[in-house]
């Protein structure tokens, strides 16, 4: 970095582009203090700040590589800034300062991505972003009629920019990326056209910069330094995760899915626990261990499928209830967070209670990772599962660290990720044991394995339906998060709002060119179709998963340059173009490696797609060999089960991508 000094002011600027710029008249510093008032509804939160001070800091006096801040000459210094290799350190010398807003340098036209998962919009620019880790919402869009009914119902509409997981990371079109090194809650404010504004509710650690010549290496640095997952394991490819919640049922209906001619690679049972009936329907029992009344003979059953080349899946969440035999075993442990009077902080889940695992304490955490993980779940033969929950640490509980839970309410997720992580790793299974969360924040790639899109609508709506989930891949991948996958057919059904046919087929197609392909029957099964009680759409699937395992070497390929370079499998179009400036706000379709463009159908009634080829390169149609050039746009037919799919002329994987047309 090059630190650049002027008579009033100064520059800072990395390989050449300007990070910061500070003028009296144009401060990049401001300051102050501000009490917020945070308010938690089942992992919802209705958020809201009173500043009390926001000063600018005019004066900037410079020596060596330290930058004193004060509001005007003779004023006592409010915070330094220290140049360090590519970090900015923040040291407050006022310890009354827990609000920090940074001006950072803006060239028009500029494009912004990140942000951790972003579903609406991949291009951040122009709008503003909240970094909280919590429930996306239900609809995400405040002009729908569902997202009305469930913020009145029960807080949970949400907006375009709620998100499981947030990451106080961006990159620009500039080829520059700015991470801020906190846990606090964080804005990122892209609308002003001369600067962006990062508001931090504290005094952060430090920002860290990065720089490249090109966006592979800069997606490369940013996967460096977070972190990068192993391998896909080997079971993996086999075919489809097919996610069944029917006790012991489960088995016979996977049975039918096989005879349809669908691929399958694990089943996933998230109900292996046992069900709970409470007035909303049924409930998982939260306890984290076999219940042989709902799976009789459970062991033996998976031990079969494994022999007959089939995982078994299950689901786990940080919370125990309170009826389970484990709770009073981590009580008396003083394994939970406390509440104000030093007791176990119960959080109400809707009929049934649960203490909050508290893993700032590290026995709790290593009692968590061993005896729940490791011996009830892996030892039993588990081979993956669902690590649920990771945003719903409560704000108002005490932590054994002694932090305020609003400051650990961010970082919680990749807590959870790390205890999963330490369970695999204690039975030597990394790459082998798959588990894969929603939640997430800074450092959760170096956990976590897999990451899912959370708990969409049944729909193709645009905030909260199927085409969200190529977003969140998107904006993800560039963060070092190599896999992403979803719940074929969307998961929320709410209000009447039901799957379709074509939304599982539609749904399934996109799948298929993921990393992973898993079911899911959603929040409410008998409400909702099923991939198995229709048989058009159980062939459709059965193709798909065809699909997807016909791809398996190319896939095993996009595992290995992921693990070598921190590539992810899905990939935004400018990523390998970016000297065509048109890719930069495609979101609705993406790249699947360098050789694959997948453009999914993603709206209701439609048989044909409309999309954009990158320039540089001539495509073909992999359904009907016809050869495109690229640079434009075109439309091809999109029936069922052939999605617009191209593959890049002179790939060297062109035999295969060929043999899809031929399934």
């Amino acid at each position: 970095m090059n630190l650049e000094t002027s008579d009033n002011g100064f520059t800072l600027s990395i390989e050449g582009r300007a990070i910061l710029t500070h003028r009296p008249e144009s401060p990049c510093l401001f300051v102050g203090k501000g009490h917020e008032r945070m308010d938690m509804y089942r992992g919802n939160f209705d958020i809201e700040d009173y500043v009390i001070e926001r000063s600018p800091l005019t004066h900037a006096e410079i020596s060596g590589n330290a930058i004193a801040f004060s509001t005007a000459p003779g004023q006592p210094t409010r915070v330094v800034l220290t140049i360090k290799d590519n970090h900015i350190l923040f040291d407050a010398k006022d310890p009354a300062i827990n609000r920090v807003w940074l001006r950072l340098v803006t060239e028009e036209p500029e494009h912004v991505w990140g942000g951790g998962e972003q579903m609406s919009y991949l291009d951040m620019r122009g709008r503003r972003f909240p970094m909280w880790t919590s429930e996306p919402g239900v609809g995400r869009d405040k002009s729908t009629e569902i997202t009305w009914k469930a913020d009145v119902t029960g807080k949970s509409g949400g907006d375009y920019y709620n998100t499981n997981y947030p990451q106080p990371t961006y990159l620009t079109s500039r080829r520059i990326a700015v991470h801020v090194e906190t846990t606090a809650y964080s804005v990122f404010d892209f609308r002003n056209a001369d600067f962006h504004e990062v508001e931090i509710w504290a005094v952060p650690e430090r920002i860290e910069l990065f720089a490249a010549s090109t966006f592979v290496d800069l997606v490369g640095q940013l996967s460096s330094r977070f972190g990068r997952q192993p391998i896909l394991p080997d079971w993996v490819y086999g075919g489809a995760i097919i996610g069944l919640k029917d006790g012991e049922n489960s088995f016979t209906r996977l049975e039918k899915f096989r005879a349809a001619g669908v691929k399958v690679s694990g089943l996933w049972c998230e109900d292996w626990v046992g069900l709970r009936h409470t007035s909303f329907g049924a409930r998982l029992f939260w306890d984290w261990q076999a219940n042989e009344q709902r799976y009789p003979g459970l062991k033996d059953k998976i031990k079969d499928l494994r022999d007959d080349g089939i995982r078994f899946l299950g689901y786990v969440n940080p919370y125990l209830c309170v009826d389970g035999p484990l709770f009073p075993i981590a009580e008396a442990a003083g394994y939970f967070a406390t509440d104000s009077e030093g007791k176990t902080a119960l959080v109400d889940f809707g009929e049934f209670d649960c203490g909050v695992v508290d893993f700032t304490n590290p026995a709790a955490s290593a009692w968590f990772a061993e005896e729940v993980i490791g011996k009830n779940m892996l030892d039993y033969g588990l081979s993956g599962w669902m690590a649920d929950f990771g945003e719903y640490l409560p704000i108002d509980v005490n932590l054994s660290n002694g932090i305020d839970a609003k400051l650990m309410h961010n970082a919680w997720p990749t807590l959870w990720a790390e205890v999963n992580a330490k369970a695999v790793e204690s039975r030597n299974l990394t790459g082998d044991a798959l588990f894969f969360m929603r939640a997430g924040f800074t450092g959760v790639q170096a956990h976590c394995p897999l990451l899912w899109g959370g708990d969409q609508s049944v729909d193709f709506s645009r905030h909260d339906g199927l085409v969200t989930v190529m977003s969140g891949a998107l904006s993800s991948g560039l963060l070092g998060n190599a896999y992403h996958h979803s719940d074929i057919g969307g998961y929320t059904s709410l209000f009447g709002n039901v799957r379709t046919a074509e939304l599982i087929m539609r749904w399934s197609e996109m799948a298929a060119f993921t990393p992973v392909m898993r079911s899911h029957e959603g929040n409410r099964p008998k409400d909702n179709l099923q991939i198995d009680q229709d048989p058009e759409v159980l062939g459709h699937f059965a193709r798909m998963t065809q699909v997807y395992v016909h791809l398996a070497p190319y896939l095993k390929a996009l595992s290995q340059e992921a693990a070598d370079t921190g590539l992810p499998a899905q990939r935004p179009l400018f990523l390998h173009y970016e000297s065509d400036v048109t890719t930069y706000t495609i979101q609705d379709a993406y790249l699947y490696g360098a050789d694959l463009l997948v453009a999914p159908v993603w709206q209701a009634g439609e048989l044909a797609r409309n999309l954009y080829l990158p320039k540089g390169d001539c495509w073909v149609h992999v359904w009907s060999g016809e050869v495109f050039d690229g640079g434009a746009d075109v439309s091809v037919a999109a029936p069922f089960g052939k999605p617009a799919v191209f593959y890049r002329q002179g790939s060297s994987f062109t035999d295969l991508f060929a043999g899809l047309a031929h399934l």
